[in-house]
């Protein structure tokens, strides 16, 4: 083949070029996806909110924390607060409130404030209210978690629950603790959940590693799903305890490294319980988590 100077030249730019986008191009598909900054599920400072609730987000927000959850407190949804008042004081310090807890409320004693069970679009349209993006089951008392037949009506209300949240702006979500992942009547329940509703699944790292199953590996049996994660550490003992995010033995970096595959939107750092005070707890969360994420 015969070229001139100046085709030559030109084909060997092109080619050049080439191999510089090539590489990038390839860099960009390998890159990981950008994480949310980190969120806080506020039942960790549950006992400090009831005290003072605008000092008390006042410190979360010095920590460094953005995302926030709410959860049901002493004086009910929001603390207190109306669902516009309780998002434009956390605006006011720079953070937003990304979701809330709720309970399905179909056993036991009438709870202190709005359910799934008894006040659902209410909650729904709290939640629009708000601006917030999930509305999210928290927790299946123990009565309410013995028999198939019992899951069976709750997925049937949590698909109730996500039509009317769709209709609303708003999407609704799933927290998992261990007991879902264990055999009952011969099904896994929380593999009913996953198959038999489209709520998003918000996975407690905690409580799935607990409970013997792999986050990554449910990852990618249903990408896309685990749009919110629940981040605590497992201490050391044989207890298996919660502690602060960086003190246990959680290998956090595989399972954020696959967030794509997750579907991930937000996090939010979370002790049940903590030692001492909770805002030195969160604190050493949010360093440790940090340092994980560098």
């Amino acid at each position: 083949m015969n070229l001139n100077r100046r085709d030559f030249l030109k084909q060997a730019g092109l080619l050049s070029a080439g191999a510089l986008v090539v590489p990038n191009l390839l860099k960009a598909a390998q890159a990981p996806q950008k994480l949310p900054a980190p969120g806080l599920q506020l039942y960790t400072v549950r006992t400090l909110l009831d005290k003072d609730l605008k000092g008390t987000l006042q410190k979360v927000a010095g920590i460094g924390y953005k995302n926030m959850e709410s959860a049901a407190g002493a004086k009910g949804h929001y603390y207190g607060l109306k669902p516009k008042e309780f998002t434009q004081m956390l605006a006011d310090m720079g953070m937003k409130l990304r979701s809330s807890h709720v309970m399905v409320g179909s056993s036991g004693p009438k709870m202190p404030f709005e359910t799934l069970q008894n006040d659902m679009q209410k909650l729904v349209d709290m939640a629009a209210e708000s601006g917030q993006e999930y509305l999210t089951c928290a927790y299946l008392m123990p009565d309410e978690r013995k028999t198939l037949d019992q899951y069976k009506k709750h997925i049937e209300l949590f698909n109730k629950t996500d039509e009317a949240c769709k209709k609303a702006g708003v999407k609704f979500a799933y927290h998992n603790h261990d007991f879902e992942f264990e055999t009952l009547e011969g099904q896994v329940p929380y593999n009913m959940l996953l198959t038999q509703t489209k709520a998003k699944m918000e996975l407690d790292l905690y409580w799935a590693v607990k409970s013997g199953n792999d986050p990554v590996g449910l990852f990618k049996k249903h990408p896309g799903r685990f749009e919110m994660w629940h981040v605590k550490d497992m201490d050391k003992t044989e207890k298996k305890f919660f502690t602060e995010v960086g003190n246990g033995v959680i290998n956090f970096k595989p399972i954020f490294a696959a967030a794509k595959t997750a579907g991930l939107k937000y996090y939010y750092v979370e002790q049940d319980q903590t030692p001492g005070n909770p805002l030195d707890s969160i604190t050493a969360s949010y360093k440790n988590l940090t340092k994980i994420l560098a």
